[in-house]
């Protein structure tokens, strides 16, 4: 069962093989992430075998399921911060996820996160080293 969920930046930390991010992912337990995340690391991926790499690590997380609500509450988050604090619409979706669920979101995206979802939005590799 899902407790948290992580953002692109965490996967792709982790596709780099980033050792603070290793370490960290090591301790952890029950993370999920949605299509929005793997829509976000899957554009990254610059040939096939990066992108069978970047599967890999994809497929090791639980999907959670975006709702209609989701959406609803992405679009209010896109009009309130886009233009003040940067969030494309994969991001206000992902906030938007986490914020219904109350779920903590990993992110290194502090900047587009917090001002949408305040406290939920957890930098791991800052505030639980």
């Amino acid at each position: 069962m899902v407790a948290a969920l992580v953002d692109s930046s965490i996967v792709v930390d982790l596709l780099r093989r980033f050792p603070l991010a290793e370490a960290w992912y090591a301790r952890q337990q029950n993370l999920g992430l949605t299509y929005a995340v793997w829509l976000e690391v899957l554009e990254g991926a610059q040939n096939k075998p990066k992108q069978t790499s970047a599967l890999r690590y994809l497929r090791a997380f639980e999907i959670v399921e975006v709702t209609q609500a989701d959406l609803k509450l992405a679009a209010a988050f896109s009009i309130d911060y886009h233009l003040s604090h940067g969030p494309d619409a994969f991001d206000c979706l992902i906030a938007a996820t986490s914020f219904r669920l109350q779920f903590p979101l990993y992110t290194c995206n502090i900047k587009h996160f917090r001002p949408m979802i305040g406290t939920l939005a957890i930098e791991p590799y800052k505030d639980n080293p």
